[in-house]
């Protein structure tokens, strides 16, 4: 299949590797920077010098970029993928976005007869790099099986969740959970390490009690237990999707309150110079308003 990749950002680069490695042709273009795509070009990619080219190339074009006024750009630009969209052509867009644009996008890929699945991912980086992803898919379910073998390359939890716009609803709450789960262990931990308690103790405990989240698996071991800030999912990134929760609420008319205080929370931590970390450095930097650290080797020492 001719694979067109447009968004070679932390997940991007690592997801076309896993579609190049599928034995497809694939077809990219410089964002930002340029060494990802000579990264994949190396790898036997061609670099072409517009999204519009890369989708006149492509049977089926893949988009996954920082937010809705990237996607946006790149499609509907004057060299933009819709320039090089024709019918039968498909669009799969995996941005974390809003419902409200890709619906917008959607209609007018259909215009060019072309086809469009909506589907955003959950697992970051190394689940990227592994193409073990969760894909949350909204769209023509006959269409998602057609494009299964596609996905496949890049996740291994497909699930049909809707129709368009649907999958940027499933990851945006899937989001807005993350990160509140995220905040809540640096608060309540905090708690319990100024009373006395020892951090991995509390995990190992409350990972089997009704306190457990599987943010505690994905972000005490190797993140906040080591100290260790080294993004699998960037603070800044995590920030903008809890936006993107409060602009859906708005939307809809729907009382985000904690969300809310999570955003604000994001915020401060952004405003501190930490944007470029691992988002669970959120849950320390509620550690040190307390005046403790949830690392166990430093909480030991103190």
């Amino acid at each position: 299949m001719r694979v067109g990749f447009i968004g070679l950002g932390a997940m991007g680069l690592p997801m076309a590797k896993r579609v190049l490695g599928g034995c497809h042709k694939v077809y990219t273009t410089f964002h930002q920077r340029r060494d990802p795509a000579r990264e994949l070009e190396a790898m036997g990619a061609e670099i072409l010098q517009t999204a519009g080219e890369v989708a006149q190339a492509a049977d089926v074009v893949i988009t996954i970029l920082p937010a809705d006024a990237e996607l946006k750009e790149a499609v509907f630009a004057n060299t933009g993928i819709l320039n090089g969209f024709s019918s039968g052509k498909v669009l799969i867009e995996m941005t974390s976005g809003t419902a409200l644009a890709m619906r917008e996008v959607d209609e007018a890929i259909r215009a060019k007869g072309g086809s469009v699945l909506d589907a955003p991912v959950s697992g970051g980086t190394p689940a990227a790099e592994k193409g073990t992803l969760t894909i949350m898919v909204g769209g023509d379910e006959s269409l998602l099986e057609r494009c299964r073998p596609l996905l496949q390359d890049m996740g291994t939890r497909i699930v049909h969740v809707g129709k368009v716009g649907q999958g940027k609803v499933v990851k945006i709450v899937n989001q807005l959970m993350a990160a509140i789960h995220l905040l809540t262990i640096g608060e309540a931990f905090a708690l319990g390490i100024k009373s006395g308690a020892d951090p991995e103790t509390l995990y190992e405990v409350i990972k089997s009690s009704s306190g457990y989240s599987k943010m505690m698996d994905l972000r005490l071991p190797g993140f906040l237990l080591e100290d260790s800030f080294k993004p699998g999912f960037k603070l800044d990134l995590m920030k903008k999707d809890v936006n993107l929760a409060l602009e859906s609420a708005r939307a809809s008319n729907t009382p985000l309150l904690l969300t809310s205080v999570a955003a604000q929370v994001f915020a401060a931590v952004s405003a501190s110079g930490k944007g470029s970390d691992d988002f669970s450095v959120a849950a320390q930097f509620l550690a040190a308003l307390a005046g403790t650290t949830l690392s166990q080797s430093k909480a030991k020492s103190a």
